[in-house]
This record gives structure tokens, C-alpha cells and sequence, in this order.
């Protein structure tokens, strides 16, 4: 059974959880450490208990450098009690920091760098952004793999910009499901006269597309309204419960499991919202979020912004409603003439793929912990016949992009 050591910059984010899942699933035997954010609490996942590494707050960048500096001085007397790892996955670049020494304190373990999102201090021409980036290609230079959501990350960041030169595995945030096997998504009925309800749910970090939210509702009269779930980033919003409370057709209804309640919450909308512009320009065009896999799983229409990776993947499969620009007028025409034989015919073009591209099931669970356990071949045998391969999500082949 496969040693998998989890470095994890937020143990209370779901994404650690999922992923904590998907490797005990494939057959990984896990041990998870990281840092917790603030007020939230250690919990076990699955019988997995995680060593505390310590507090970091969002959006406190210093304060969160500070703290893995606290956490790698006295990181080998945290790892003291624990097997010595086969793998080391390091989620987030203060993880990849960290797992250096871990490699050492273990006498050597392979590391695979998994980074999701690129944050906006690494895209920088400043001379702060040129650090972090050299810190990156530092502590990634033993990494003998990247593990990565969206294929736009390493066309625009990681082979023009980063110095990370490890092969790339492709692992989009498909849903996990571990025990089922529909391949039909759940059929759907509306009562008569219903507002039209968009679900916003995951990480609310983006004030500009709560705002449009909000213009647009109102705008809408009560036609639309918008549910809320999941976890507010309120260090991005001045007040964010008294900005929800203020608006009519806006509510919050708090936290979810995930994957366990995501067909119950996804059946109570008709659209999921996938985008976002919490770093736009960047981050905000290259990613391709949970909520986009989650809706279509469960017969959700994506709303999404042409342009950007989720709108090309959208367009690939041919479903969801694409918008020009976000103006609460762009939205206000696009659903003026929305009623039940447009909607249904939009559902047809989603329902016809079923639920095979939004899901990760236990082989792909099994394929994802064998690209862990080929790291432990010899230095450089896996990577000899390209310099920059990628791992197809879901395959073991390799090849140039």
C-alpha cells in the first residue's frame, strides 16, 4: 500500500477532504498535516486524524509566510511519530516549502507539487513577484510531478512563467463519486410559475459577481432568485451577511458536505453559477471550478463568461448559457425569454452526455495513486522521453501539448 504523506495549506477546506477520499479510495494509506484557518477545528476524514501544523488567517500573506517558517522549524519533531512516507503531496506553494524538509527528515521522499489555483502575487512582474516565482521554481525543482485542474494553468502560467519543470498530471474537479454507478443525470420537475432559482455554491470570494447577482434579481422582479452555499470568504466583503440580507431575492443557506449533499442542494436549482472574478484577467479565465462539474453531474445548466476556460469547456460539450460580458443587462436579456420549452431544451444538450465527464469514480481513484507510485522510480527515468509531458486526467499515457 502506497505511504502518501498530505501537506495542506487549509485542513478545513472540502478540495483536502475530496482529496483525502479519492487517495484512500485508490488504495493510498494517508497521512494528513497541515495548517488551520482561524476559527476552524481539527476533524478527523475518514479516520484520518491531522497533525496540526498550526494557524494561518486569509488574505494575511505575511502572517501565512511567518507561520510556515514556525512550522518548518519544528517540523521534523511533528513528523517523529509517523511512518516514513513513500510520497509526499504538497498542496499549495507553503506546502511545497515545507515539503522539502519532509523529504529530508524522511531520508528522501518523492514530492508531487499539486496547485490548483495561481495565485495573483505569482503573476507579478514585480520584484516580489519574481521572488515568489524563483521560490517556487527552488523548492519545485525535486518535485517529480504537477498536479493541476485546468489545462489553461500551465499554457499561461506554468510553461511561460514558473519554473516548475516537472511533468504535468491534468486532474480536473470532477465530482467524487466512490459507490455509485448512474450513468443517466436525475431527471428534473418544476413547479408551475416558480422563480427561475441560480445556485452559487463552493468558495464566495467574489464580491463583483455578488453585486451583479444582486442588480440582476432585482432587475428580474422576482422571476430569478439566487441560493447561496458553502464557504463566504469574508475578508472579500465589507459585511457580507448584512450585503445578502439587504437584497430580496438573495439568501444564504450556510455550509455542505461534499461530495454527500450535493444532490440535494443542486436539485433545489436550475442554474449553477461558474463564474468568477475574484482575480480576473488571471486566475478568473484559467480556472475550471468545483461548481461547474458539480451542476452538470446532477442536471444544473453552467452559466458562464465567453472567454475563459470554462466557457471553452462548455462550448466543447455544447451545453450551458454563455454570456457576452457580466452586465446585469447582458444577464437581464439573455433570460428575458426564458421559460420552460427554452429550458428544456437547453437540459437536452446536457443530460444526452450523462454523467461520465463530471465524475471521478474508484478506478480513476487507482490511476491517480498509480501516478503517485511511478514517483518512486529512479530520478528522472519517468519524465526521459518528454521534457514537459502531460498526464492525461483519467490515463497513464503521456504526451506533448
Amino acid at each position: 500500500m502506497l505511504r502518501v504523506l498530505y501537506l495542506v495549506h487549509d485542513l478545513s477546506d472540502p478540495a483536502v477532504r475530496r482529496r483525502v477520499l479519492m487517495l484512500a479510495a485508490g488504495g493510498a494509506e494517508v497521512t494528513l498535516a497541515g495548517f488551520r484557518r482561524g476559527e476552524n477545528r481539527l476533524a478527523d476524514i475518514q479516520g484520518v486524524t491531522p497533525l496540526d501544523l498550526g494557524t494561518t488567517a486569509d488574505a494575511r500573506f505575511a502572517q501565512r509566510l511567518l507561520a510556515v517558517a514556525g512550522a518548518a522549524a519544528g517540523l521534523a519533531r511533528r513528523l517523529a511519530g509517523i511512518a516514513r512516507p513513500d510520497v509526499i503531496l504538497a498542496r499549495n506553494l507553503e506546502m511545497l516549502a515545507l515539503a522539502g524538509r519532509a523529504s529530508a527528515r524522511f531520508g528522501g521522499v518523492p514530492i508531487a507539487y499539486e496547485c490548483l489555483d495561481v495565485h495573483r502575487l505569482l503573476l507579478k512582474d514585480s520584484l516580489a513577484g519574481k521572488a515568489l516565482r524563483a521560490a517556487e521554481s527552488r523548492f519545485a525543482r525535486n518535485a517529480g510531478l504537477l498536479v493541476t485542474s485546468s489545462p489553461a494553468f500551465v499554457e499561461q502560467y506554468f510553461r511561460p512563467l514558473s519554473g516548475v519543470r516537472a511533468p504535468v498530471h491534468l486532474l480536473e474537479n470532477r465530482v467524487l463519486e466512490l459507490d455509485g454507478d448512474e450513468t443517466d443525470l436525475p431527471a428534473r420537475t418544476r413547479p408551475a410559475g416558480a422563480p427561475w432559482r441560480i445556485g452559487w455554491f463552493g468558495a464566495i470570494r467574489c464580491r463583483k459577481s455578488l453585486d451583479l447577482l444582486a442588480a440582476f434579481t432585482r432587475r428580474m422582479e422576482g422571476r430569478f432568485e439566487v441560493v447561496l452555499r458553502g464557504r463566504p470568504v469574508r475578508s472579500e466583503f465589507a459585511d457580507f451577511d448584512g450585503l445578502v440580507a439587504r437584497e430580496p431575492f438573495l439568501r444564504f443557506e450556510g455550509p455542505y458536505r461534499n461530495p454527500e449533499d450535493l444532490g440535494a442542494i443542486y436539485g433545489e436549482v436550475d442554474f449553477a453559477w461558474a463564474m468568477d472574478f475574484f482575480e480576473e484577467g488571471q486566475n478568473s479565465l484559467w480556472l475550471l471550478p468545483n461548481r461547474l462539474y458539480e451542476g452538470c453531474r446532477h442536471g444544473v445548466l453552467p452559466i458562464v463568461l465567453e472567454g475563459t476556460e470554462t466557457a471553452r469547456l462548455a462550448a466543447r460539450y455544447g451545453i450551458g448559457v454563455a454570456l457576452a460580458d457580466a452586465r446585469p443587462e447582458t444577464l437581464a436579456e439573455r433570460f428575458a425569454a426564458l421559460d420552460a420549452a427554452a429550458y428544456q431544451a437547453l437540459r437536452a444538450d446536457l443530460t444526452r452526455h450523462g454523467t461520465r465527464p463530471w465524475v471521478l469514480d474508484r478506478a480513476d481513484c487507482a490511476a491517480f495513486v498509480q501516478c503517485l507510485a511511478a514517483l518512486r522510480q529512479p530520478a528522472g527515468q519517468a519524465a526521459a522521453a518528454h521534457p514537459v509531458p502531460y498526464l492525461v486526467a483519467n490515463k497513464v499515457d503521456c504526451h506533448d501539448r
